[in-house]
């Protein structure tokens, strides 16, 4: 049986490989006859998998894409690609929860020596986000682990740093992970002092699941989301601003520039209305300058007289 389970995969793994194959070339690569191949075929139909096989001496199969996404099988070089990808997506302020559920789902399953390359990888990078706007990057491991404790119902064991440096050890129990802006965030119940707290990501140095289960709690919000943006934009030292900008363009054009930095929405066929929240005003200038459209800034009022600033500076530029 497990003879025939792992070869079912490797059968997978080929099909993902190349979009045509030789029924004699596949069972060759297989080391199997033609009627065990048209077997193990069928076990992977029954598996959900659509494989159409071409009749005759000279037939073979194809993957063919199907109503759902069936499991995928990845080869090292494809798992460790996807790994860094999805980490510097996150890291970046990028990817949201979908992101972060593949980067968890990819660490979990990795052997020790890919995980020790994927490590190595993060260890000797330094993202340089362009333009520089001061957000820390996160540690992909801690991601991940706050991820699955979330998801298994498992306390977790943080090493924190708060805004004035200090240091501290918590117990909690992860409730959500929410990416503001171009932070990440922990909302979970703090153990120790009985009480919601939430946690910038990137201030966590080290998280590792202590293996205690937890109940899940009612937190005193509905809107986990909505929290997290009162207690950061609402009572933050840290001089954060939520940007409003009516643009003079189309929502999709806008969006297919600005990505997912900041939220778009239409407010005529060639109009819309951006919105971000960031701790400084730098990359909203860059990219407003980027989009060439005309534009008017709701808000803040500090990045009003930027544009200002800005503007006059070019304009003495243009005139020198």
């Amino acid at each position: 049986m497990a003879n025939t389970s792992s070869r079912a995969l490797r059968l997978l793994s080929l099909l993902q490989a190349r979009r045509y194959w030789p029924g004699p070339e596949l069972a060759g690569r297989l080391g199997v006859s033609a009627r065990t191949l048209r077997r193990d075929v069928d076990r992977l139909r029954e598996l959900g998998y659509l494989v159409d096989a071409q009749p005759g001496v000279d037939g073979g199969y194809t993957l063919a894409p199907g109503a759902t996404l069936p499991p995928l099988v990845l080869d090292d070089e494809e798992a460790m690609a996807l790994a860094v990808a999805a980490q510097a997506h996150l890291a970046d302020g990028l990817g949201g929860d979908a992101g972060l559920r593949a980067l968890a789902t990819i660490v979990r399953v990795m052997p020790r020596r890919l995980r020790a390359r994927l490590d190595a990888v993060a260890s000797a990078t330094t993202p340089a986000p362009w333009p520089p706007d001061g957000v820390a990057p996160v540690d992909h491991e801690v991601l991940a682990t706050l991820a699955l404790a979330r998801r298994d119902g498992e306390r977790v064991r943080l090493d924190y740093r708060a805004l004035d440096g200090r240091a501290s050890s918590r117990t909690v129990e992860p409730l959500q992970l929410v990416c503001l802006g171009r932070r990440w965030y922990l909302v979970a119940y703090d153990v120790d002092r009985q009480d919601w707290r939430t946690f910038r990501v990137d201030r966590i140095g080290a998280a590792q699941g202590t293996g205690a289960r937890f109940a899940p709690r009612t937190p005193p919000f509905d809107d986990v989301a909505a929290h997290v943006r009162e207690r950061v934009l609402g009572g933050s030292p840290g001089g954060r601003y939520r940007v409003v900008v009516d643009v003079e363009a189309a929502a999709d054009v806008v969006a297919a520039r600005v990505g997912g930095w900041a939220d778009v929405q239409v407010r005529s066929p060639r109009s819309c209305t951006l919105t971000t929240d960031t701790d400084a005003l730098d990359r909203p200038l860059w990219v407003l300058g980027s989009l060439g459209a005309e534009f008017t800034v709701v808000s803040p009022p500090e990045l009003v007289t930027a544009v200002a600033e800005w503007g006059a500076r070019f304009g003495r530029a243009a005139s020198a």
